[in-house]
């Protein structure tokens, strides 16, 4: 948030695509350091980063100002800290793994159900190493408040700006076959994570899932290293998405890709030493087989492209917005068309010529009746199955009462509030 507050790094980008990068080589450093401290194994670490890294849609991702890369250098961090907490003295502070924890809950849902598995395989690790459920609970609690604190007080600042404890609805169509489904959806989640590594990532991931799991039973020592497939739970949400009916979004399967990159070098780093070697170019040379890392039209490359043709469409209403512009507030969904007031930033709009979702109260007085709020709706009537303001129009016959449509293209239609004398 500090570095967009200037205004020419907000529209390039270079900031947020910095903290990308830096947020990649804390994962990749943070995984490693996890395969290497519980398996002695450098050459399990280095597969681990290596499968991460080489992807082409992770690639892409830490080359973008989005938020999966700081995901993956939190939570990845966050598993590090605690499995190095476990290791040497959990009855000291939680500081570092629950600073940690809260960075991660603060930068995408995904990281919820990571750190509840976290949390649960940290009490298993205690109760395998002999502690009683009580101490072990309390110990996991120290930790747990952190992460619990964190969600209360975005839930409250959910309450206070939106109006609503937590969104969860309202920002799609549910047209996903997967709806109520959850084995379709299951199956959904699994293929675009095939659709991203190649068949061969995931089974072997799979595998070392496998052995992590016996390791853990077999070993006191080496217990701790069971928090890796903590990573795997944030395949939670994408099934959870797609059973609600979320339309199909390859880009939602990418942080289970790293978790797969993960527990893959986990594995290979419990393989017996005189395999180690050998297996760990092998398996990344397989990944890279299967998903080039420099392919151009890898699947979240060519998905981000999907509204090219759109921003072409839409100059007509740009166009429109500049001949005619009245100072009046332009009405738009921020959940939706952010993308677009970006754009129309380039035509010197401010964030401040839009009514949209962060105005709070004056944005839900508005979706009940904009005329006295707005001069200009713009709605996006196709992407996702039409936004907000377009399902509004539809159950509400009087909502587009005296606005004028005067500009279409690109999926989003222009409205204009009809003067009068």
């Amino acid at each position: 948030m500090l570095p967009v507050q200037i205004d020419a790094l907000y529209r390039n980008g270079l900031s947020a695509v910095a903290i990308s990068v830096a947020s990649m080589a804390l994962a990749a450093w943070a995984i490693a350091s996890i395969v290497q401290r519980t398996t002695g194994s450098i050459a399990g670490g280095a597969a681990a980063a290596a499968l991460l890294l080489l992807n082409p849609d992770v690639l892409y991702l830490q080359s973008t100002p989005m938020t999966e890369p700081v995901l993956f250098g939190t939570t990845f961090l966050a598993v590090a800290s605690i499995e190095r907490w476990l290791d040497t003295n959990p009855r000291a502070s939680a500081r570092a793994p629950g600073w940690a924890l809260t960075a991660a809950c603060l930068s995408r849902y995904e990281a919820w159900p990571i750190t509840i598995a976290a949390l649960a395989l940290g009490f298993a690790v205690l109760l395998r190493r002999n502690w009683s459920a009580g101490e072990a609970a309390g110990a996991i609690g120290r930790l747990a408040a952190w992460p619990a604190l964190t969600a209360a007080a975005f839930v409250i600042n959910s309450k206070i700006t939106v109006g609503s404890w937590f969104v969860d609805s309202g920002f799609f169509v549910p047209d996903n076959p997967a709806l109520g489904h959850p084995l379709a959806a299951w199956h959904q989640v699994w293929d675009g994570l095939v659709r991203l590594t190649g068949t061969a990532l995931p089974w072997i991931a799979l595998a070392a899932a496998i052995v992590v799991v016996v390791t853990f039973a077999r070993s006191r020592d080496r217990s701790s290293l069971v928090l890796v497939l903590a990573l795997a739970a944030c395949a939670a949400l994408p099934w959870a998405a797609y059973y609600r009916g979320h339309p199909v979004r390859l880009r939602y399967d990418v942080p289970l890709v790293a978790a797969a990159a993960a527990i893959a070098g986990a594995g290979i780093g419990l393989l017996p030493r005189r395999l180690r070697g050998a297996a760990a170019p092998l398996v990344v040379a397989l990944a890279v087989w299967q998903a080039n890392p420099l392919d151009p039209n890898a699947p979240v490359v060519a998905e981000s492209r999907r509204d090219a043709l759109n921003t072409i469409g839409r100059r007509a209403v740009t166009e429109y917005l500049v001949s005619h512009r009245d100072g009046e507030l332009i009405m738009m969904s921020m959940g939706s068309l952010a993308h677009y007031m970006h754009d129309l930033s380039f035509e010197d709009f401010n964030l401040r010529d839009f009514l949209h979702e962060g105005d709070g109260d004056i944005w839900k007085y508005a979706l009940g009746h904009p005329h006295p709020f707005a001069g200009w709706i713009a709605v996006e009537e196709k992407a996702e199955g039409g936004d907000a303001l377009y399902w509004r129009g539809r159950h509400d016959a009087k909502f587009f009462d005296g606005f004028q449509r005067v500009a279409e293209g690109g999926g989003v239609a222009l409205y204009r509030r009809v003067r009068t004398r």
